[in-house]
């Protein structure tokens, strides 16, 4: 570092460049910008199994400011796969539309069984990996 006093000094060996505050000299260090997104249903759980069971995953992802782009990926990748999922178990099963007008509790209840399903088969094979 420069020997004498000024506002700004610069480490020749790191580049690092620093402020005077005080009678310290702080490093000026800032996050790179990130994309602003709104976390959806499955966004917010990756984000929250992230940060409690990989933390080195998410520190990397956080200090290189790739964490919002994956989270928004991980959850667009979700939507649609759980809507894939979800017309295919529709197409395997007994459903009908008409049963909407006939059973409208029996429909119900099958669609949020095969919606409940969808999303654990997502939960395993996006959320929690």
């Amino acid at each position: 570092m420069n020997n004498e006093l000024t506002k700004t000094k610069i480490d020749e060996r790191t580049g690092i460049e620093y402020h005077l505050e005080g009678d310290y000299y702080i490093p000026n260090l800032s996050m790179p910008k990130q994309e602003k997104i709104t976390l959806n249903k499955y966004g917010k759980i990756r984000l929250k199994y992230l940060k409690e069971h990989k933390k080195i995953e998410y520190t990397i992802m956080f200090m290189n400011g790739t964490l919002n782009a994956h989270l928004k990926e991980i959850q667009e990748i979700a939507e649609s796969r759980v809507q894939q999922i979800i017309e295919q178990l529709k197409a395997k099963s007994d459903l009908t539309e008409d049963m909407k007008n006939t059973d409208m509790l029996y429909w119900i209840g099958t669609m949020n069984s095969i919606k409940n399903q969808a999303e654990e088969i997502v939960f395993s094979e996006l959320i929690y990996v």
